[in-house]
């Protein structure tokens, strides 16, 4: 290619990526393009002066020099275009220049570029074969490629020793290979043979699949006692052992797993009506009965005949639907509303140095990230047999939720190698990569650190540009589009929304100190929502490094629930303590590249027009967050050891007590939302169990009337215990009531028909919303041997106006921890008060079985 040289200075060319000079030697005039502030123009203007002088040096005949210089940003975008991260770890340097003469092109590439490409090449080919190899495992499994060999082997054996294992189907694909004519008759048999094999071996593995996921529809075992398993759930067990194949990988159960029943209209209405009936009187629940019966007969056939046609096309038949409706259409704040939070470990903080602290977990979570897009993580299986599904971990990195007027939308990419790092009202990128490699905790630290030491104050809108995702969603999805959609605005915010995850280094203090009396709240609270412009609730979750080197994790709710973050934050935290480590000094192992390139900070033009905006979803957010009534609670009386001593399931026996405080608290009962799981169908998700029944209200009632005995309570608190497994066991095996009627109420919007009944339930307020977090999933730490290595759990903001939020975890065998939530501006409502008589019913129902104990020990006596 030629380029006519000129005999003036061209306009430079403005251009996505960097700016094009177009100079010759007789002028010494410059124009910069594409750079945002002077002093990177100035800059800019030394460098291409400086090399123009060295390229027209010793020349005689008249050239025209293109020079491409990145600045910061620019380097950014462009390495967003073409993949090529090692670019912007060379210091963002220039790149490459080329000279164009009229005896060709004179080009230049640097050393450090090309290695560093070379480096990133060979990086993601590896990622893309360890991704091939372990999709094909995942794909055959249970079966695995080398019983493929296994199978031709055979089968050539049987054909030597003249025996058709085929029964003649070798003989039939030899006679109508088109190839035949080519081969020789022994070719044809040894090909023929392999495509019988290829063909038995994939049917075999589809047998396999189904005979496994029909052996994983059996739940029978699941309501069987404690401790009794029958001889048929023991035959069960041993077959889905024998079934499942050895070393499974994390999505290797995704195709075994059944899909989620629809339950029986019948039963449903049943155990609805059920569930209502301690709340209503007579005539309110003859009028309900009324109601729905009537649905029961008139709409609820068509509505369920096309909710069967659903579950039988989609993969679950409620997921897609609660995503979208409960999650993504709703247009109120998600901030406390919608995302919940995780807390770090209670007693221990491993240093107390912020940059390092944030640069173990960081790295910790990078090495999660990489076994989860690998799909190297064990799944999840209950009694250690039955596998549940892994779907929601797909979307746990380089995941955002993005605002739309009238619904938003969930954008997950494959990988990203850069996160974004918040601090003090600015906005820094942060390269996660260098030379091909993670970088080591030292280097995150140095990086962390960097920007702590970074003096330079917020640009205009930028201090509070976070509360635009803490706010309404139709402002932040009009602004977006408007202020967000070119220019530097748009490639910094495309930099937060592709990065891996956002981390806040937060210039406050908090955690756990016992010397406080609220020191658990308002670590909560700030986990929750900040100072609402501190954390990107968008993000499918932010990390947050306090000042004292505490940690959490706030958390967007719609692309996954809090098991799938918990699985999460357990690999971290124990990474971080047990195989990370620090030095004496309270600094991150490890050596430091001399290279490595400083933190890039983000470019915004934020007009008036938007600032308004900003503020007003800042002053939205600040009335949310300043009206959550937060109380940490940790009760250490007793905890999951003594529970089952008395040979009663923890969960019941919590539940029972929180129904005991609610009629303490307000004198009255509530509807009552607790989340169980229904994850061993393939993408299940949660399904609600209600706790409020006739049974635990009458055990509430006999425990406020004095006139009855111990024994008459304990009778009562055990038939509400076992009411309340059922319930659950019902909601875990796909029979729950509530995602079956949200459903019913969906189909009954797509088909335009006016039901009364669903209507009326859909719109039933949860005054107590309840959830246990799960721990030890990897069991990664022996808490008996190390028991101050436990996290405090985590917890979500109020669900009604005038209702309690209540997430508890049971820890060990001697805490438990309870998150309550509530609102200042109701009178009725205190989470103080509230977790005071959590702790007194929980004593009082222990104290029913000190005196059975007594009363025993008496009687052998």
């Amino acid at each position: 290619m030629r380029i006519q040289s000129s005999s003036r200075w061209c306009p430079a060319t403005e251009r996505k990526g960097g700016s094009v000079l177009l100079p010759v030697p007789e002028e010494s005039c410059f124009k910069g393009i594409g750079v945002t502030h002077r002093a990177q123009r100035q800059h800019t203007h030394r460098e291409s002066s400086a090399l123009v002088q060295r390229n027209s040096t010793g020349r005689n005949q008249s050239h025209c020099l293109l020079l491409f210089h990145f600045s910061k940003l620019e380097l950014n975008r462009f390495s967003r275009v073409f993949d090529v991260t090692g670019m912007a770890e060379a210091h963002q340097a220039v790149g490459f220049q080329f000279t164009v003469t009229p005896d060709g092109i004179d080009l230049h590439l640097s050393r450090e570029v090309l290695k560093h490409i070379y480096l990133s090449g060979v990086t993601s080919w590896r990622k893309r074969a360890i991704r091939f190899k372990n999709g094909i495992l995942t794909g055959v499994y249970p079966a695995s490629p080398s019983s493929l060999l296994i199978v031709v082997i055979a089968t050539m054996s049987t054909i030597y020793a003249r025996i058709d294992p085929s029964l003649g189907m070798i003989d039939t694909i030899k006679r109508t290979m088109s190839v035949s004519g080519y081969m020789t008759v022994q070719t044809q048999t040894v090909f023929s043979a392999i495509l019988f094999s290829t063909g038995l071996w994939l049917s075999l593995i589809l047998t396999l699949r189904y005979t496994l996921k029909a052996l994983l529809s059996y739940h029978a075992w699941i309501f069987e006692s404690h401790g009794k398993i029958s001889f048929c759930t023991k035959l069960w067990l041993s077959l889905v052992k024998m079934f499942s194949g050895r070393r499974p990988l994390l999505y290797s159960f995704q195709t075994s797993l059944p899909r989620l029943p629809v339950p029986r209209v019948d039963d449903t209405i049943t155990r609805y009506l059920e569930s209502v009936r301690p709340l209503l009187d007579d005539e309110q629940y003859n009028q309900m009965e009324v109601v729905a019966n009537n649905f029961k007969k008139d709409q609820a056939p068509k509505l369920q005949k096309y909710l069967i046609l659903k579950s039988w096309w989609a993969t679950n038949y409620v997921s897609d639907w609660w995503e979208e409706y409960i999650y993504l259409r709703g247009r109120s704040p998600i901030m406390v509303n919608s995302n919940f939070y995780a807390m770090d470990l209670l007693y221990v903080t491993p240093t107390h140095r912020q940059a390092a602290r944030a640069g173990n977990v960081v790295h910790a979570m990078l090495q999660y990230r990489r076994k989860l897009e690998r799909g190297e993580h064990a799944p999840l299986r209950a009694l250690g047999v039955v596998p549940m599904c892994s779907y929601q971990m797909e979307r746990m990195f380089n995941t955002t939720r993005i605002p739309g007027i009238e619904t938003d939308f969930v954008q997950h990419l494959s990988d990203r190698k850069h996160l974004v790092v918040y601090h003090k009202g600015r906005f820094f990128k942060v390269w996660l990569y260098y030379g091909g490699r993670h970088l080591w905790p030292s280097e995150l630290e140095i990086q962390f650190q960097r920007i702590l030491d970074d003096t330079t104050e917020p640009q205009p809108g930028e201090l509070k540009l976070a509360a635009l995702t803490a706010g309404n969603r139709v402002p932040w999805a009009r602004a977006r589009l408007k202020h967000f959609s070119q220019g530097v605005n748009k490639a910094s915010l495309e930099a937060i929304e592709t990065s891996a995850f956002f981390l806040t280094l937060d210039d406050e203090v908090h955690g756990y100190d016992p010397e406080k009396l609220r020191s658990l709240d308002l670590y909560a609270k700030s986990l929750l929502h900040g100072k609402c412009y501190d954390r990107w609730f968008d993000k499918s979750f932010t990390l947050i490094a306090y000042k004292n080197g505490k940690l959490g994790v706030n958390a967007e709710h719609s692309w996954a629930d809090a098991p799938i973050i918990g699985h999460m934050w357990e690999y971290v935290l124990a990474t971080d303590c047990f195989h990370l480590g620090y030095t004496e000094e309270g600094h991150c192992k490890g050596d430091i590249s001399n290279g490595l390139p400083p933190p890039i900070k983000l470019q915004w033009d934020i007009p008036l027009e938007c600032q308004e905006v900003i503020e007003d979803s800042y002053m939205v957010a600040k009335v949310i967050a300043d009206d959550v009534d937060f109380h940490g609670c940790l009760f250490d009386e007793f905890g999951k050891g003594l529970i089952k001593k008395s040979r009663t399931s923890p969960d019941a026996f919590i539940q029972l007590a929180l129904q005991l405080a609610q009629f303490r608290d307000k004198g009255e009962f509530c509807l009552t939302y607790e989340a169980s799981m229904t994850r061993m169908f393939r993408e299940g998700r949660t399904e609600t169990v209600r706790s409020c029944t006739s049974e635990s209200t009458a055990f509430v009632r006999a425990m406020e009337d004095k006139s009855t005995t111990s024994a008459q309570r304990l009778d009562l608190f055990r038939k509400a215990a076992d009411k309340h497994q059922n319930m659950y066991r019902l909601a875990m095996t796909g029979s729950g009531i509530d995602r079956h009627l949200f459903c019913l109420y969906i189909m009954s919007k797509y088909l335009s028909i006016d039901s009364p009944f669903l209507k009326q339930v859909l719109s039933e307020p949860w005054r107590l919303s309840t959830s246990q977090t799960p721990q030890q999933q990897l069991n990664m730490v022996d808490i008996k041997r190390f028991p101050r290595y436990v996290s405090a759990g985590g917890g979500f903001g109020p669900v009604a106006d005038d209702g309690y939020g209540v997430s508890y975890i049971i820890i060990g065998e001697n805490l438990i921890t309870f998150h309550i939530s509530s609102k200042f501006s109701s009178p009725e409502t205190d989470s103080y008060r509230f977790g005071q008589n959590i702790r007194q019913a929980m004593l009082d129902i222990r104290a029913l079985f000190d005196q059975k104990d007594k009363k025993e020990k008496e009687k052998e006596m």
